[in-house]
């Protein structure tokens, strides 16, 4: 259990970390700053987890994940061009960021003692947090305001996990069909425009007149 958990930890790491790289590539940064956001966006939402879930912060004491960050940040400062839709890319590695920590994120709630519901919020936090710093401090519209769905896709990809292992299946297969609902559902957002109903403004009533 725990080696998964790390592993999903290490992939969600890793591609939340190259959709930062991504995003410092479209901002011209120079080394420095791709490193800032790979590590900002890499380890942000684990951060935000952890003390939440009064846990130990996992990259100070296992300082792989933001040596990963930083390897990321290495390559793709010196690979970015070679991507010619760099946006495109950085919506799929975001999915792909967001399944596998909606998942752990609210596994490791769970492992904490939290209920259900806090679990899945603790999973939103974890896939999102990361990438709305990543997009504010680079001045960028935060994806997780964007018309599709984004946070509803992390919110599924923890409900799945939280299901699936409440009816008996294994660790594994039930990280696996929660990743996969995450994933496709971004995928539909990505490529269909799928998003849930927006309020549509209308008048307010006047009370300060008489009938």
């Amino acid at each position: 259990m725990f080696t998964l958990i790390s592993t999903l930890d290490i992939m969600g790491v890793i591609v939340f970390a190259i959709s930062g790289a991504l995003v410092a590539s479209r901002k011209e940064m120079d080394l420095v700053g791709f490193g800032l956001m790979a590590s900002l966006t890499g380890v942000g939402g684990g951060t935000l987890r952890d003390l939440l879930l009064d846990r130990h912060v996992f990259w100070i004491s296992d300082p792989l994940p933001v040596a990963i960050c930083l390897a990321v940040a290495l390559v793709v400062f010196f690979s970015a061009n070679i991507i010619q839709k760099r946006y495109s890319a950085l919506l799929w590695a975001d999915a792909l960021g967001i399944s596998l920590y909606g998942v752990m994120g609210a596994e490791l709630a769970m492992l904490s003692g939290a209920g259900t519901l806090v679990a899945i919020v603790m999973g939103v936090m974890t896939a999102t947090f990361g990438g709305l710093i990543r997009d504010v401090i680079c001045n960028e519209t935060p994806l997780i305001l964007g018309k599709e769905i984004y946070a509803t896709c992390a919110a599924l990809a923890a409900a799945t996990h939280i299901g699936l292992s409440s009816l008996g299946l294994s660790l594994e297969m039930a990280a696996a069909g929660g990743i996969a609902v995450g994933f496709i559902s971004r995928g539909l957002g990505i490529i269909k425009g799928l998003s849930l109903p927006t309020y549509k403004s209308r008048p307010g009533k006047d009370y300060t007149t008489k009938p």
